[in-house]
């Protein structure tokens, strides 16, 4: 029988409680604490009490370290732990999982891309938690924690999410081109995933407004919309996310929002004495020791390393773009944002170049956490998943 707080509607928090008992009432009191919550779960009459914390956001970065906090009651307390199997899975659509992690004792496996990035956190008896290094785009989303013993077993949820910018997107070939899966890619392609509804809604919130629908990671098409008017679904409508349903993945086409977080690397206008080609641009970048940008690193320069240069350049994909952080005259309006010039002719037509240099570890900084060992991930092993 699950106690878990988040059952009873407290969103952030994950525990798990592996447990047989007789009916019990439940209460929950929370203390302001910083951003922590104290929640108390009391069973039957006999005085028994379960407490568990939890921060009241797992969030992070791309490139920093994150603990997924999961921890587990058992009775009787004397249950040998070398029974106690901690499995974390991914959720990666409706009944679709994907196996991350899973420990038995002393026996642990990581899967696929966590594959010495992940480790319990072993703070103790009853803790589930697990710690994920380097953390990667991809890492965003929803993971459930399962704590079995023999026959009882229960379930936990954490969501996993991550700073960054979410940013409207369409190819040279023009809007409305692109299928669920094209999208998919061409957010990869600017080194950012397709945007979570969660994600748009907080650009939302923070003022972003856009006029064109766009795929979403969960098969939505929606737009945002900040100043209704006629040209973007009625003036006399009210501002939000418009949404216009789940789409055919293959047959339908929309344009994207795709979302991208911190850099492994620096974003630079490169100074030259005279304007350049695409091509010129893309070698110039080259013999600076970097690559072209991409429009994600761009939006990522402006938004979290707060780059503002006044001056349009060359990206990747052949776009033309610059990053307004105060905004002034002549410098495309009076709203902070990266300036979108469009797709002109790669040969005849001529501007600076963005460039983006990798750190000279290929990684962003990471935060402090436990250190991975050879004994704390082992990829072979008689583990039941």
């Amino acid at each position: 029988m699950r106690l878990c707080p988040q059952t009873l509607g407290w969103a952030g928090l994950t525990c798990v409680a592996v447990v047989l008992i007789l009916p019990v009432t439940a209460r929950l009191a929370e203390t302001d604490k910083g951003r922590r919550k104290v929640v108390h779960v009391l069973e039957d009459e006999s005085g028994a009490v379960i407490v568990q914390t939890a921060p009241g956001k797992v969030m992070t970065h791309r490139g920093g370290s994150i603990t997924l906090p999961c921890r587990y009651h058992h009775e009787p307390e004397e249950t040998d732990p070398a029974r106690i199997r901690i499995k974390w899975t991914k959720v990666t659509g409706a009944l679709q999982f994907e196996d991350v992690f899973v420990a038995l004792g002393r026996q642990q496996r990581a899967f696929a891309g966590y594959r010495g990035r992940i480790a319990l956190q072993r703070a103790g008896p009853g803790d589930a938690s697990v710690v994920i290094h380097n953390v990667t785009l991809q890492d965003y989303g929803r993971y459930e924690c399962e704590v079995t013993d023999d026959m009882e077993d229960d379930t936990g949820f954490v969501n996993l999410d991550l700073e960054g910018v979410v940013f409207p997107y369409h190819p040279r070939i023009g809007r409305y081109k692109l299928n669920y899966r094209e999208a998919e890619e061409v957010c990869r392609q600017q080194d950012a995933i397709l945007a979570s509804y969660g994600q748009l809604h907080a650009a939302w919130l923070d003022g972003l407004d856009w006029c064109n629908a766009g795929w979403l990671e969960d098969g939505s098409v929606q737009y945002p919309i900040s100043q209704p008017r006629d040209q973007c679904g009625r003036k006399d409508t009210p501002a939000g996310v418009r949404n216009y349903g789940y789409r055919h993945k293959e047959d339908e086409r929309y344009d994207a929002f795709c979302f991208t977080s911190n850099l492994n690397g620096k974003v630079y206008f490169l100074k030259r004495y005279k304007k350049l080609s695409y091509g010129e641009a893309l070698k110039a970048c080259q013999r600076d020791g970097s690559t072209m940008a991409k429009v994600g690193q761009l939006y990522a320069a402006w938004k979290i390393q707060l780059l503002d240069r006044c001056e349009a350049g060359w990206l990747e994909d052949g776009s033309i773009r610059y990053p307004i952080v105060n905004p002034r005259a002549r410098c495309g309006g009076p709203e902070p944002g990266v300036r979108n010039l469009g797709f002109p002719d790669k040969k005849y037509r001529l501007y600076g170049a963005y460039c983006f240099r990798k750190n000279k570890d290929g990684s962003d900084v990471i935060t402090n956490g436990p250190a991975l060992g050879n004994n704390d991930i082992t990829s072979k092993g008689p583990i039941k998943i």
